[in-house]
């Protein structure tokens, strides 16, 4: 049991900093300023399956599915920066609302009836959370433990989905107090979140694809 609590320490240590569950809250804060309480519950509940999802399929079949893909560690950070910089303009150059737009008034009930965006996958789940600085983590420890591991067998076995499961939980616990955060802020703390997390999600992203060019530039040479 010690043994096990010692391996599922050292995964939270190693995958928690990638994670980055803050970051999540705050991308989250900037997202989710439109929906209702129920929404945001739901929405937060979703990321968190999402995140353990993509975290066990990282672990048990992330190899393999980059080997059958001819997917690399760099394609997976550049594919990651492009979606994360996409995100990032669209929040810091937000498309004019329906309601704004004087052709748009006489469907306005209409459009009030379509259901809010799904962003509990992307961005929350991934790249924000189970990017693929965490992602690039998970698959390499799995072919470390693989090939020697100084645990026992059924510790290698266990802890790797508890781990997920943790992580999973403390994102939950994480959006889920982003409620409180939202109503203290208000509408223009909202906002204005919204475009500096926009700005700073333009330049992960910018980040996430110099780092994909050179990880290609030191593995070719």
């Amino acid at each position: 049991m010690v043994e096990l609590i010692q391996a599922i320490g050292l995964g939270l240590v190693v995958l928690l900093p990638l994670a980055n569950p803050l970051t999540t809250v705050a991308l989250f804060l900037g997202l989710a300023g439109n929906m209702n309480s129920a929404e945001r519950n739901h929405q937060a509940m979703m990321a968190s399956v999402y995140v353990f999802i993509i975290m066990m399929v990282a672990y048990y079949a992330g190899q393999l599915v980059m080997n059958t893909f001819g997917i690399s560690i760099p394609g997976l950070r550049i594919a990651g920066g492009l979606i994360v910089a996409f995100i990032g303009f669209r929040m810091l150059f937000p498309p004019h609302k329906p309601h704004e737009s004087p052709e748009a008034k006489s469907k306005s009930e209409q459009l009030e009836d379509e259901p809010s965006a799904n962003i509990a996958f992307v961005p929350l789940a991934m790249p924000s959370t189970a990017g693929p600085g965490t992602i690039a983590m998970i698959i390499s420890s799995a072919s470390t433990v693989r090939d020697g591991s100084t645990f026992s067998e059924w510790v290698v076995m266990v802890a790797p989905p508890l781990i997920f499961a943790l992580i999973g939980v403390i994102l939950w616990g994480s959006l889920r107090s982003s409620g409180a955060i939202m109503r203290w802020v208000g509408k223009g703390g909202i906002e204005a979140i919204s475009r500096l997390m926009g700005f700073l999600l333009v330049c992960m992203g910018v980040q996430f694809i110099i780092n994909g060019v050179l990880e290609i530039i030191k593995n070719y040479h």
